[in-house]
């Protein structure tokens, strides 16, 4: 949600911010631009729309060796070309890119800016005008950024240009994430290292409330009393080929062709020479310990959770809660006496999430956070770390990072049950092997869900996915995808629940998708796919060998009925992304999205 660029060398920095900006477009956004600085000054450059609108907007003519860029995704103020960044104060001597969200910003104007006229409706050009008014009262800038900083609540990634002083971008963090990047001869910042991959693989990670002095020869880093803080940079694992599409025409698409490819890097990242799952020690004798287990997640994550708890509980048997996390940072429940929190999350920058950690962390509890991405925030700040071996996800629609939580949340699940000397009768690495193998069946069977998709999702406005057990909780993933890129209003439901209200929506037409991949409950969801077929329905049952009948629809390879959600969504991505084809939708942007959410 939101990206930050910027650059200052030797180098020209136009096309190197609109590289980085195109790198963040997965993190969603509504309109975007960058400000660059040469000896004539300040050139803001800003469009509503893509980033494709911004270079037909770029004068190519200039030639500027330093300079900030940005993709906004509308917070304060409707998406335009007035609210889009960068921001700049009244006198043009300062430029400025925020994301976040600042709290008492209608304090800070009422306080401090009465009689400053504002260009846009953002909270963000507070932050600007704020740097303008103090410089104006005598500060030098550095001194001007320091007190601004001092004086916001809320959220914020921030990067300053000061027409006086070329040689330098003013950073700032504070929850929302941001990185330098470090390079021969020049320096970068940016929301993502991915933004950055192309011109330096070496970073360094920036904590809350600390500023930077960047120059193309220089980080200082200082915290917000003032004081040098010194940390050395990382290298980042990403492979430049992962980031781009291929051949493919969507991300979405490839993401789901590399699910089986990431199920295996998965098991070689968590076995050891013996080729026995292995998970650190301190994880699993905190796993031990726990009275309960709190996994704590949002969106797709959560779906995966409830298929985690049911992996813990089933082969742990450890009490497992699962929450929404921007409920239970406001509504806590009564928490056990020895918790443990689990959280899941993609790109490990969930703003909901972190806030939660922040509080049970206050309470001294342990956490485990699950990510694909080491140094995200909420590695950093929990206890320990699981990652997932997902590579970069760039569509904003999950597919390899909810199979990948689940299968790391089962790997989880069964070392800590051996740890604790339950006799499993699961080898989760054989059968693990046959789930990757299934995948790329399915992901070779790719025209009989766009047939699907055709048959069932051509005009419809709704649609419902049923399931029990197991696949009560992949049929709310299917239904999240299908709505999140298609725009089709879709509703994942308990079998069993229908006669409780729902299925008074069903009318002629109706498309429901079933599941049926769990024997115990096999015969129960066929009748609840009845009930619906005589109201109307046009069904399509999804079940797995063994457990078929004639009237099914398509069939799932057979594998252990406690790992099938990670085949048995392998179709739904897909037809949600045929669906989403066949309207003309944007497959890997979908309208007001965003990848990362990074504010509450």
């Amino acid at each position: 949600m939101c990206g930050i660029t910027g650059y200052i060398g030797e180098m020209d920095a136009k096309e190197i911010l609109l590289k980085g900006l195109e790198k963040l477009e997965y993190r969603g956004y509504d309109s975007a631009g960058i400000a660059v600085s040469n000896e004539k000054g300040v050139h803001i450059f800003k469009e509503k729309g893509r980033i494709a609108d911004l270079r037909s907007a770029v004068d190519g003519e200039i030639f500027a060796q330093a300079g900030i860029g940005h993709t906004r995704w509308a917070t304060h103020g409707v998406p335009s070309y007035i609210n889009a960044h960068p921001h700049q104060s009244t006198s043009g001597r300062f430029t400025l890119v925020h994301n976040g969200v600042i709290e008492n910003y209608t304090l800070l104007m009422s306080d401090y800016l009465q009689d400053v006229p504002f260009q846009s409706d953002t909270d963000s050009e507070i932050i600007v005008q704020l740097i303008a008014k103090f410089s104006e009262e005598g500060l030098e800038t550095e001194d001007a950024f320091h007190k601004t900083i001092n004086l916001l609540k809320g959220s914020y990634a921030i990067a300053l240009i000061d027409v006086e002083a070329p040689d330098i971008i003013f950073i700032a963090k504070n929850k929302s994430p941001l990185l330098v990047g470090v390079g021969d001869g020049f320096n970068v910042v940016a929301s993502d290292a991915m933004a950055m991959i192309q011109v330096t693989d070496t970073f360094i990670e920036l904590m809350d409330k600390e500023m930077v002095i960047l120059k193309k020869n220089n980080v200082t880093i200082k915290n917000l009393q003032g004081e040098n803080v010194t940390r050395a940079p990382y290298k980042a694992e990403i492979d430049a080929e992962d980031i781009e599409k291929g051949t493919y025409p969507h991300y979405m698409l490839k993401e789901i062709d590399e699910q089986p490819l990431v199920i295996r890097k998965i098991i070689q990242a968590y076995q050891n020479e013996k080729d026995e799952l292995v998970v650190v020690d301190d994880i699993v004798k905190s796993m031990k310990e726990a009275d309960r287990i709190y996994i704590v997640a949002c969106g797709t994550s959560y779906h995966a959770g409830l298929v985690g708890k049911q992996f813990i509980e089933n082969m742990a048997e450890i009490p497992v809660e699962v929450h929404v996390a921007s409920e239970f940072s406001y509504n806590m429940p009564l928490l056990s006496a020895k918790p443990l929190f689990i959280f899941l999350s993609q790109s490990g920058e969930t703003a909901d999430s972190r806030a939660v950690l922040v509080r049970i962390k206050e309470m001294e509890h342990r956490a485990l956070t699950i990510t694909n991405v080491p140094g995200s925030t909420l590695s950093r700040e929990a206890d320990y770390t699981m990652l997932l071996h997902a590579g970069p996800e760039i569509a904003v629609a999950s597919t390899k990072a909810y199979t990948a939580q689940i299968a790391v949340l089962a790997i989880l699940a069964n070392v800590t049950a051996k740890s604790r000397g339950m006799n499993l009768a699961l080898d989760l690495v054989h059968e693990l092997g046959i789930i990757a193998n299934a995948m790329e069946v399915l992901c070779d069977t790719k025209e009989e869900f766009e047939k699907m998709a055709s048959e069932f999702l051509p005009f419809t406005r709704n649609c419902f996915f049923i399931g029990r057990s197991l696949d009560y909780f992949v049929c709310l993933e299917g239904a999240l995808k299908l709505k999140e890129i298609s725009y089709i209003q879709a509703e994942g439901f308990a079998g069993g629940e229908l006669k409780h209200g729902t299925i008074a929506l069903i009318e002629d037409g109706t498309p429901v998708i079933a599941l049926a991949t769990q024997e115990n409950v096999n015969w129960s969801i066929r009748g609840n796919v009845k009930e619906v077929a005589a109201r109307g329905a046009n069904t399509c049952i999804i079940s797995m060998k063994g457990l078929e009948t004639e009237e099914d629809r398509f069939l799932l390879p057979k594998v252990n009925q406690l790992l099938t959600p990670l085949i048995s969504v392998i179709p739904l991505q897909l037809i949600a992304y045929y669906a989403s084809l066949h309207r003309g939708c944007d497959v890997d942007k979908p309208r007001n999205l965003a990848k990362s959410v990074t504010v509450e």
